[in-house]
């Protein structure tokens, strides 16, 4: 299985703190990855080191098969990143907000890329309203538009369902499935609904105290472990 992540005794140090201890992980072409671990296990700096925002302080990242450290441009065109955590310019509209991450990756005919956001992640009735204006749901819907706008091979997420009422929550766990499955992309989501991983994620990989402690499909987990749900796995570990 070709994979589209690999880490090799991925390290990041702060003086005295080891936030990621020599994590070896992997993301499968094609699968719709989780990782996971309590605040504090390394999620969002291993997050920040496979974005580029954060240079490791030892280990290598490989990204398409390529030295993601040594370069990571051409990767970056072909990735995305959404987090209901990071906000978007609030004074924008969401139509304004959408056409300028377009042309940031280089699009020159932008009009079609909004419409098809719009109507894909059902902006449409709300586009021309300024983000400071909208619903935490509706922002983050905004935010995952804004994520898909280069139709990237590889999306990292951070709470991709926060703030959304159980129905639109469903829906979009729907939309990134059958994105993956229609365009062979791969995604690596940090969650802390563990139903919401049963249901989407092929595969799991989950930290402790910046180490991978255990990884597996979320039915090898909770079999390995004799519980009834991932939350109980989760719990254990």
């Amino acid at each position: 299985m070709e994979e589209v992540i690999k880490t090799t005794k991925l390290t990041k140090r702060y003086r005295d703190l080891v936030a990621v201890d020599e994590l070896d992980l992997a993301v499968k072409k094609g699968y719709v990855t989780a990782l996971l671990g309590a605040n504090g296990a390394g999620k969002t700096t291993t997050l920040s080191m496979l974005l580029g925002l954060l240079s490791p302080t030892s280990g290598d990242i490989s990204v398409f098969g390529k030295d993601f450290v040594a370069n990571r441009y051409p990767a970056l065109e072909r990735m995305n990143f959404s987090s209901p955590y990071v906000d978007l310019p609030q004074r924008l509209t969401v139509r304004e907000n959408l056409t300028v991450y377009a042309k940031l990756y280089g699009f020159l005919n932008v009009k079609p890329i909004v419409e098809r956001l719009a109507e894909e992640l059902q902006l449409t009735e709300f586009i021309d309203r300024r983000v400071r204006r909208l619903s935490s749901g509706q922002k983050t819907r905004v935010s995952l538009a804004k994520a898909f706008v280069n139709e990237p091979d590889l999306l990292l997420l951070d709470e991709p369902t926060a703030s959304l009422d159980p129905e639109t929550a469903s829906w979009i766990r729907n939309f990134l499935r059958d994105y993956c499955e229609r365009c062979g992309a791969s995604i690596l989501l940090a969650s802390h609904d563990m139903r919401e991983v049963e249901i989407v994620c092929d595969d799991v990989l989950l930290l402790r105290r910046g180490k991978l402690v255990e990884s597996g499909s979320p039915s090898e987990l909770i079999k390995r472990f004799g519980r009834r749900t991932l939350e109980e796995v989760f719990l254990d570990v």
